[in-house]
């Protein structure tokens, strides 16, 4: 800009040619992304061909960083002497398209960032570095490893029975013939250093496939056989591959359909066959109860979309504990198709080669967590998302996005299905099906004609206090009954506790000093068998006092149960039982997770117990009995959506129970609460959902709380809490300037946040609700440019659609 504020009009740049190349001798302009908080694209000369979509080296400060070419133009606001060229373009990557670039901007819009810190982090981190270019085109294969001929009896003696882990791996080499490396550390977390001293036994060959090959030989469903019906058989194009052609088939499993699995599977083959037609986008809200067979109706949609050449289709699961069981049943009814998996799970480089497969088309089912929704796929033609109402699918840090959201916004431009399945859809979704936005598809009844919904039954702990009853550690007299029961009949218990460590908090009985973290406003929690006290929100550890650390007390008491003390107590109760606990903590080592469901699968836990990594999504054949420990905590949360997360969360557990057909009837499930009475526990007994949501709607309804509004949450974070309630005044204060002020948008006074402090920082929000959503959109768009402005000494940051407030 001149002195007098205006602007001069930028040089003029010779045109590029048809192919967005620059003509001979003559310059051009790219404009690229690259990751910075700056809401811009950055120039730069074209020194050699470029097309928009295309990952270059560009130099940036003293720094050279991976950017990509967003758009060419001929004009530029920075004089084109002052530009620097293109370091170096991989031009041996497919350019990111058109669809996959409009998906950024949308997001980046949307979550009010730019378009740089959306669409860069999207891609795996050995894809930004030049100097691993090379050798990601190198490394084109993964290893698999095969069981010699006639080494399965070699394999066998040479294993002792001690090394359980090791066991395990044979048995899977043996039974599937090969395995991937993924599989093989799910079964043995040290596979690759076992099976390289197989290999030179001679009773292993390790070889390489290309990823984008079909993966066969896997081993088969985790959890049994993949129910199949006979649809989807009907006009299967003569193109369709023989895999496609084999789960089309009629043959392909050992169930018929229920009534809602057919008419779910007819509308989304009805939706597959008028994409790009007339009729208008709709995405489909899969509400079927707990073992209703949504996964069927997954394949059967996979399959259906899979008839199309080079067709592509995205499966999203909340957690990374689900991918292997869901992997397991595509790979057995997908023998012939390649799929990939996407979760921050994986190594780098894996991650890498799995993006690539997918970004190349050569991958054609990809399989991941909610930054897959974010990934390249040339051909995608289905989304499905899986638990379609849990909240990991909402990011909590950097760009704060919704998958879920994401996923259906994305297929709204490509004109190409969504299926939402849950049997506890979030209140938002439900709320889209009686507006008409979204078509509900429902399945009230269990896949198998035997298996039918567990009954609910409540232990009213103040009850059992009147009658004297004891509770022995959290655990009433009838709960333990019922897990003697199940010993007895060889059949499986889950006890669900949604809170690890050994007790929330260690307290001196004399002078009421508590295991405060000294960095949160938080509690240390008990680790007692790692005999530490450790912080679940900043990560810090300390030993176990042995006295009190302010009166010298030696007699410190553990208060409240977590699920080491909880299986502490059973270890007491009943020891002959074969105990696992799957949390967080006994799931840290990378294929653990995978490794301990396998042993619930194969019959070598009675008990298990749990935190939400066991509430969803697993089939538990032998398990009779859910307990639940302590669910009253959210019945009075100041969150109001944890009457939400709670209901969902208990339907969710007591779907594991009698999944399977017994002749002595379904499965129980027992939850022990303080408030009987209370109206969700009504509901839950009678499996209610559409009960529950309708209660709850209208609640908040009366109160204007989503769905019925649209909110965002700016957060600010300082070394003191008045630096971040300052800013925050601020902030309220612009919004009401007379550029800014519109009648439709709302602003709460700002409040300390409920976790005030967090690893030594200090945090205060401020929330922004409108009841319209381009209202709020125009609204933050400037308000944040203002906000940028001000130059506060604080960290700040925006949340649109927060989930916890």
């Amino acid at each position: 800009m001149d002195r007098a504020g205006v602007r001069p009009p930028a040089p003029p740049v010779p045109a590029l040619d048809a192919d967005g190349n620059p003509v001979a001798g003559a310059p051009a302009i790219v404009r690229v992304a690259l990751d910075t908080p700056l809401p811009t694209l950055f120039d730069y000369l074209i020194a050699q061909a470029v097309v928009p979509g295309q990952l270059v080296q560009v130099p940036f400060g003293r720094r050279q960083v991976v950017g990509i070419a967003w758009e060419l133009t001929q004009r530029s606001e920075i004089d084109p002497a002052k530009l620097r060229p293109v370091t170096a373009v991989w031009h041996e990557l497919p350019p990111l398209n058109d669809e996959w670039r409009r998906l950024m901007a949308f997001a980046a819009r949307y979550y009010q960032r730019g378009i740089g810190e959306v669409a860069l982090p999207s891609i795996p981190g050995h894809l930004r570095t030049p100097l691993r270019w090379p050798r990601l085109l190198a490394q084109r294969g993964v290893q698999r490893y095969r069981l010699a001929d006639g080494a399965a009896i070699a394999l066998q003696d040479g294993v002792p029975a001690r090394l359980r882990a090791q066991r395990r791996l044979a048995d899977g080499l043996i039974d599937a013939g090969t395995l991937d490396a993924d599989e093989a550390r799910a079964l043995c977390a040290k596979a690759p250093d076992v099976l390289k001293q197989w290999a030179a036994a001679g009773w292993v060959t390790i070889e390489t496939v290309a990823v984008h090959e079909p993966l066969t030989g896997h081993a088969g469903p985790i959890s049994g056989e993949a129910p199949a019906g006979d649809d989807w058989t009907e006009d299967v194009p003569a193109h369709a591959g023989s895999a496609t052609q084999d789960a089309l088939a009629p043959d392909a499993g050992r169930r018929t359909l229920t009534t809602g699995q057919a008419d779910a599977v007819a509308a989304i083959r009805d939706a597959l066959a008028e994409r790009g037609g007339t009729a208008p986008f709709t995405p489909f809200l899969l509400h079927g109860v707990t073992g209703s067979g949504k996964t069927e109706v997954y394949l059967r949609a996979v399959a259906g979309a899979l008839t199309e050449p080079d067709a592509q289709v995205l499966i999203l699961v909340p957690e990374i504990n689900l991918t292997p069981q869901l992997e397991g049943v595509f790979r057995s009814r997908f023998p012939n198709e390649a799929l990939v998996t996407l979760h921050s799970g994986l190594a780098e480089g894996e991650r890498a080669r799995h993006w690539l497969a997918a970004h190349r088309g050569q991958a054609r089912i990809v399989l991941g967590t909610r930054l897959a929704v974010l990934a390249s796929l040339p051909h995608l033609r289905l989304i499905v998302v899986d638990e379609e109402h849990d909240p990991s699918y909402k990011q909590q840090e950097g760009l704060r996005y919704s998958a879920r959201d994401l996923a259906v916004w994305r297929t709204s431009q490509l004109e190409a299905p969504v299926v939402l399945g849950s049997a506890t859809p979030s209140l938002d979704s439900w709320r889209r099906t009686e507006q008409g936005r979204y078509v509900r598809l429902a399945m009230p009844e269990r896949a198998s004609p035997d298996a039918v919904l567990p009954r609910v039954g409540l232990i009213d702990l103040e009850n059992e206090r009147k009658r004297q009853r004891a509770v022995h550690e959290g655990l009433s007299q009838p709960l333990l009954a019922a897990m003697r029961d199940r010993l007895a009949r060889g059949e499986q218990s889950l006890l669900f506790l949604n809170r690890r460590g050994y007790a929330p908090v260690l307290s001196c009985d004399a002078c009421g000093w508590i295991s405060d973290c000294r960095r949160c406003s938080a509690h240390m929690v008990l680790h007692k068998p790692e005999r530490r006290l450790r912080c679940h929100h900043c990560g810090a550890e300390s030993r176990i006092p042995h006295a009190c650390p302010d009166c010298g007390n030696t007699d410190l008491a553990p208060l409240g149960r977590g699920t080491q003390r909880i299986e502490e107590a059973l270890s007491e109760h009943f020891p002959e039982a074969r105990l696992s606990r799957i949390d967080a903590d006994s799931t840290r080592r990378k294929g653990s997770a995978q490794a301990l469901f396998q042993q619930v699968h194969a019959g070598e836990v009675d008990i298990l117990i749990g935190t939400q990594m066991v509430a969803k999504g697993h089939d538990f054949r032998n398990v009779t009995l859910v307990g639940v420990v302590n669910p009253d905590a959210a019945l009075f949360s100041h969150d109001f959506r944890a009457a939400e997360r709670l209901f969902a969360q208990l339907m969710q557990v007591a779907g594991r129970a009698g999944r399977a057909a017994r002749a002595d009837g379904p499965g129980d499930v027992l939850i022990q609460t303080r408030y009987a009475s209370h109206p969700l526990f009504a509901a839950l007994m009678r499996h209610d959902y559409e009960g529950f949501a309708r209660q709850q709607l209208e609640e908040r309804q009366q109160a204007l709380l989503p769905p019925f509004t649209h909110q965002a949450l700016l957060r600010a974070e300082a070394r003191q809490l008045a630096q971040a309630m300052e800013f925050l005044k601020t902030a309220r204060a612009l919004a009401a300037t007379p550029e800014l002020a519109d009648e439709r948008i709302s602003l709460w006074d700002p409040v300390p946040m409920s976790m005030v402090r967090i690893a030594g920082t200090e945090r205060a929000q401020l929330v922004v609700e409108s009841p319209s959503r381009g209202a709020l959109q125009s609204f933050l768009t400037h308000w944040i440019a203002e906000l940028r402005a001000l130059r506060a000494p604080v960290r700040w940051h925006l949340e649109v659609d927060p989930l916890e407030i």
